[in-house]
């Protein structure tokens, strides 16, 4: 992270803590992408500097002529993957994988190995800090969303399956299955990659025969096992016969597959996509807990819940109206709507009978 002048700031940037002026709240949240309107707001505000990650949203790194403080200690090092948080080290990760999609459009084989590398350091870095996963679903943006998507199910997938005790050899496979899964996009028409409006029951139609398209694309590399090849022609596929390309239920759905469908449908709905806002990861887990009851794995809808679900009393949360308010005791039935005290007033709330509202982002939490 570096703190710059405000000046210094371009679209892109990525906030890496609140800015305040003179407000108890911050004008701007921490992990937020910056515009040109949103930049115009700070130096509306008489913001005089801000603390910015390394990489923009982009993937390309962010290049300020005066950097006020450096976080790092060795700032030359700033291209070392040791050296980069897991923010930056995701983003060019992405950059990287775009690269891969390009090949893949033009004709080219997947190269396995090549999406191992980009994969395994995001995925021990999740492994072992896992408040990562929040910073996942803040980066997307319309133009990369496929990348950006491909990438995050992959680390997800891997962190959900090694959560269920997989071992270590097996979490990689279903990494790297999540991470495959929508390769077959690149045989997909550029048209409807890059539509912006609804679409019709044709294009749907050819979307959702992307499981194949990725499974024929990997389908003769030694580097896969068969079961994480299964698992990329399984992604959709549902527990009560719901999904597709072929419509299989429980018993006939491979478990890699299972855990793939909880990574890729949990990052979708908290990601901005074309024709929907993103909603927040503790609103995501009630839709899949409850409106999607009896589609997807219990066991792995659960392995995803500990981690996000994994705040205790003391923790401080942003809530969806972007108050900040302190867990105060956490809900057995309903972890995701915990009892709160909020900070400004110090009003006492039951998130579990305030249901307009709900958690949006953790900020601090307890015994970390």
């Amino acid at each position: 992270m570096v703190r710059v002048h405000i000046d210094e700031l371009q679209e892109g940037c990525i906030l890496a803590e609140d800015v305040f002026s003179k407000t108890s709240r911050p004008i701007v949240g921490k992990q937020t992408v910056l515009t040109k309107e949103l930049i115009d707001v700070l130096k509306a505000f008489v913001v005089k500097e801000a603390e910015v990650e390394k990489t923009l949203v982009t993937g390309m790194p962010f290049i300020p002529v005066t950097v006020i403080q450096e976080k790092e200690k060795d700032a030359d090092k700033d291209t070392d993957k040791e050296e980069l948080n897991f923010v930056d080290l995701f983003l060019r990760a992405k950059k990287s994988f775009e690269k891969e999609f390009f090949s893949w459009q033009s004709g080219l084989p997947v190269d396995i190995s090549a999406i191992r590398s980009l994969l395994l350091p995001l995925m021990d870095m999740l492994e072992k800090d896992s408040s990562n996963i929040f910073r996942l679903h803040h980066f997307s943006t319309n133009d990369d969303y496929l990348f950006h998507h491909s990438l995050a199910v992959g680390i997800l997938s891997g962190y959900i399956a090694r959560k269920m005790n997989y071992s270590k050899g097996d979490t990689i496979q279903v990494g790297l299955a999540g991470s495959l899964a929508d390769c077959g996009m690149a045989k997909v028409s550029s048209r409807l990659l890059n539509k912006r409006t609804t679409l019709s029951v044709e294009d749907y139609e050819e979307i959702k025969k992307h499981p194949t398209y990725s499974y024929q694309m990997v389908r003769n590399s030694p580097l896969l096992k068969d079961s994480a090849k299964i698992a990329i022609i399984q992604h959709h596929e549902r527990l009560n016969g719901s999904g597709y390309p072929f419509g299989e239920k429980d018993a006939r759905i491979h478990a890699f597959s299972k855990i793939i469908a909880v990574a890729d449908a949990y990052h979708a709905m908290t990601s901005d996509r074309t024709f929907k806002s993103r909603l927040s990861p503790f609103r995501v887990l009630e839709i899949i807990n409850e409106d999607h009851f009896g589609e997807f794995d219990i066991c792995a809808v659960k392995a995803l819940n500990s981690a996000l679900l994994n705040y205790t009393t003391g923790s401080i949360v942003r809530l969806s109206d972007g108050q900040e308010a302190e867990i105060l005791f956490v809900e057995e039935k309903s972890p995701a709507r915990p009892l709160v005290k909020l900070s400004e007033t110090n009003t006492i709330l039951s998130l579990e009978k305030n249901r307009h509202l709900f958690i949006e982002d953790i900020i601090y939490q307890a015994g970390h």
